[in-house]
């Protein structure tokens, strides 16, 4: 319990940098009437985007394997199978774009390839974060004492402090310039997406007597 006067304020900051990471996904697909021939030429579409990423060597920060689905494609209002369908999920992450929409685009040329992609988002430990939420304090204190002043008192303790959150979105922009009609081979231009980050806290900060007269 705290005697005396008490102000209670919200402190805020936000910034907007670069992005540090770009992760895209590519979705390999087979279907067949058979299963076993879905699966096989499922393992080897696979394996062929293994082979292109390995070749990318230090381009990839690094890459996982997500969602594996094969299922049975029914005649309809029947359990009768008429064909498998299959699919295999990798997650690229890069932290180089200069080379990105090229490395997409070499993933995009093998067979039976689905790209999706980029989100931009900072690292979980980026240094932004911390700076963001130091500066929602010096805010927080700023307006504490600017209170303070206004009624004649200062500041002479904190009180509490809350941290009410960081926001950290993650957004994609992508654009394609190039074709056939632009010669040559295609080509990706990619606009990284600036990240949002905003941090506020709530402070209460005790203060001496007020001069009211």
């Amino acid at each position: 319990m705290v005697d005396g006067p008490v102000v209670t304020v919200r402190g805020e900051a936000y910034r907007e940098v670069p992005p540090e990471l770009a992760r895209f996904a590519v979705t390999v697909t087979a279907r067949d009437r058979d299963r076993e021939a879905t699966l096989t030429r499922l393992a080897e579409r696979a394996a062929a985007v293994r082979v292109r990423l390995d070749g990318e060597g230090a381009a990839i920060d690094r890459r996982e394997t997500g969602e594996l689905r094969v299922r049975p494609e029914t005649r309809r209002g029947t359990e009768r199978v008429v064909a498998w369908h299959g699919s295999v999920t990798t997650t690229v992450t890069v932290s180089d774009f200069t080379a990105l929409g090229e490395l997409m685009l070499r993933v995009a040329e093998l067979d039976q390839v689905e790209i999706a992609g980029p989100w931009w988002s900072l690292r979980p430990d980026s240094p932004t974060y911390r700076e963001v939420r130091h500066a929602a304090i010096a805010d927080a204190l700023a307006r504490g004492r600017e209170y303070a002043e206004a009624l004649g008192a200062r500041v002479t303790a904190l009180v509490e402090l809350a941290d009410t959150g960081v926001e950290r979105p993650m957004m994609a922009r992508m654009a394609y310039a190039g074709g056939p009609e632009a010669g040559g081979g295609p080509e990706l231009d990619l606009d990284p997406q600036p990240q949002s980050v905003q941090a506020a806290v709530q402070a209460r900060f005790a203060i001496s007597e007020p001069v009211l007269s």
